[in-house]
């Protein structure tokens, strides 16, 4: 968090807010959104597919009307594509260029192709604004001393993905 914070206060500095054409100056801010979105897709399982005709994926036969579900959280954890793939590692999206729109079949975390998600326009303009808008504003701690390292990160399963225990975080005002 510090990284990205130091990031967002030497790009905004003392204008005293974040606008939407700052986003693009904070390339580790936006790793920090793309390896959220990798480790934590709201939805684990994109929208039904079905087969057009019978394929071979990866050495595997699919049959024509074949129903299939891609994992998208289980991609996102795949070792095979990802070293560290359970650390929360934004570094490794630093002069890549992997993108959340469906592009790169490994961060796919809003889909791809007619089915893509709708929101996705809205969420890769307003998330990373909200973030570095909270992150600019206020220093963050969790409740009662509790060690960031002891976070519960467990999820808890089902169409959206959400936190089994939900997160408590202190705002601490900063003065600018």
């Amino acid at each position: 968090m510090a990284r990205a914070q130091a990031e967002i206060h030497r790009v905004i500095g003392q204008k005293g807010f974040v606008e939407e054409s700052d986003i693009s100056e904070l390339p580790y801010l936006q790793a920090v959104m793309k390896e959220v979105f990798r480790l934590h897709p709201a939805a684990p399982l994109l929208v039904p597919r079905k087969a057009e005709s019978d394929v071979e994926v990866l050495g595997f036969m699919v049959p024509k009307d074949t129903q299939v579900l891609v994992n998208v959280w289980a991609i996102g954890r795949d070792p095979s594509v990802w070293e560290n793939q359970t650390r929360f590692e934004p570094e490794r999206f630093l002069g890549k260029e992997v993108d959340v729109r469906g592009r790169d079949y490994e961060l796919t975390p809003f889909g791809a192709g007619r089915r893509i998600c709708p929101g996705l326009p809205l969420a890769v303009k307003i998330v990373p604004l909200m973030l570095a808008s909270l992150l600019y504003s206020f220093d963050w701690k969790l409740p009662n001393g509790v060690p960031s390292e002891d976070l519960d990160m467990d999820e808890t399963f089902g169409l959206t993905l959400h936190k089994t225990n939900p997160l408590h975080a202190v705002p601490v005002r900063k003065r600018h």
